[in-house]
């Protein structure tokens, strides 16, 4: 008997209340460990200069769906194995459920098996999303009956729903735990990689919104996939983590309709709106146009609200911080609410800029000029940073109409390259006064 962490994997001969590894409370759950344990035999290791192989390029299988095959680097290359997480309820089992359909439509194999779902749940979906029936079904458990059915047919694409499901018998320990999980995925990679089986496995995530189970799943995949989005707005945003065949964090866009999840070519389109501080982040490889709204109003709280929906709460006390030390602006005993629109996620720090704008002109009460684009980081003493592929940015803010782009003076950019106004400023300050005197 061992204990297990069921967040990083840590294994201890006796229970603790706290990880010792990963620091998580309450997480480390007995298992049964298996007695069965042969003796390792060990073979020459095969050896080969690097010189003498031949590099062959991997054809890529385009599943029609086009913001899908864009995140993984433009299709899925044979042998791979892709996990894919997300809220319950987002849409992963849809978003599987209509690339097995299209890919049938193209002849190909495709073996779909849900633990979690009956063969009359699955057909319901199918029939709404009104896509081809002909790909193979599997309702089991067992990962071991499920790999002889698989051998016998040799599908190109196998659908597992999900990995914290299904088990294998010789493992003593329960489905979803950390030994079942790491030894079903080792099983499924060994699979994928001799066979040359794509793997798609879909994985619950935990209350802190990261894949369940040991962290070594992640390490073990190729591809780590999240669906993310708003369940109210009907947008979904697919963004690879993880991807060693094309680049990382790149996202695709989806519209969640009866007919299941729509790829919207005008994804630029839905993070913006007609009031607000606007700029440009880098998704991937995607230039993308985003509004940033801000409301600061008076706070009738000892300590007041910090709320932000899209953005790093820790990085807007920052930002709120360098505003009050070195602008004077006073936001002590103001409730700050900020949102970025669409149910984007912001990481890009080229986002300071405009969220400090957005702050300003509601605290002040005066509009942003229209048409304008704010880029730039702001660092600890007010001064503009310069952000990569800021030429990028430009012209995708040229190309949707803005007229002017506030910059930082660092970037030495040729003005005489753009139609749009450039105003390089060094501080903070010089975009205020621009702005709101």
């Amino acid at each position: 008997m061992a204990y297990y962490c069921q967040e990083c994997g840590y294994k201890s001969l006796k229970w603790f209340g706290r990880c010792p590894e990963c620091g998580a409370w309450n997480t480390l759950v007995e298992e049964k460990e298996s007695k069965d344990k042969k003796k390792a035999t060990f073979e020459k290791a095969k050896v080969q200069k690097l010189s003498e192989i031949i590099f062959k390029p991997q054809k890529r299988l385009k599943t029609g769906l086009t913001e899908f095959d864009q995140v993984l680097g433009g299709g899925i290359v044979s042998s791979s194995l892709i996990l894919i997480g997300g809220d319950p309820g987002i849409g992963k089992s849809t978003l599987l459920t209509q690339i097995a359909g299209l890919l049938s439509e193209k002849k190909v194999k495709v073996v779909y098996v849900s633990a979690e779902e009956s063969l009359e749940q699955i057909s319901l979906r199918v029939e709404r999303l009104k896509i081809n029936r002909d790909f193979y079904f599997i309702s089991d458990t067992n990962l071991t009956s499920i790999l002889e059915t698989v051998e016998e047919i040799k599908p190109q694409l196998l659908i597992i729903d999900s990995i914290q499901t299904v088990y294998l018998p010789e493992l003593e320990s329960s489905p979803g735990g950390v030994s079942q999980v790491r030894e079903c995925a080792n099983v499924l990679m060994r699979l994928a990689k001799e066979k040359g089986i794509i793997v798609i496995l879909v994985g619950h995530i935990t209350k802190g919104g990261i894949i369940a189970g040991p962290k070594i799943l992640e390490h073990l995949v190729d591809v780590v996939l999240y669906l993310e989005g708003e369940k109210e707005t009907g947008f979904r945003i697919l963004r690879a983590v993880k991807n060693r065949f094309g680049p990382v964090n790149e996202i695709g866009v989806f519209l969640m309709t009866e007919e299941g999840l729509i790829p919207h070519s005008q994804y630029e389109d839905f993070f913006l709106s007609e009031e607000g501080s606007y700029f440009c982040v880098i998704e991937g490889t995607r230039p993308i146009l985003v509004t940033a709204q801000a409301l600061v109003t008076k706070s009738y709280f000892a300590v007041p609200r910090r709320t932000a929906v899209g953005f790093d709460p820790i990085r807007l006390s920052l930002l709120v911080a360098i505003l009050e030390k070195k602008l004077g602006f006073n936001f002590r005993d103001q409730d700050i609410y900020v949102k970025i629109a669409g149910g984007l996620k912001v990481r890009d720090p080229s986002a300071d800029l405009a969220i400090a704008m957005a702050l300003i002109s509601s605290l002040l009460e005066k509009p942003l000029p229209t048409k304008t684009v704010f880029i730039g980081e702001i660092g600890l003493s007010a001064e503009l940073r310069t952000v990569r592929d800021i030429t990028l940015r430009l012209k995708e803010a040229e190309k949707k109409g803005f007229k002017k782009a506030f910059i930082p003076e660092s970037a030495n950019i040729k003005e005489k390259e753009f139609k749009i106004e450039i105003l390089p400023c060094k501080r903070v300050s010089e975009v205020c006064k621009y702005v709101f005197s």
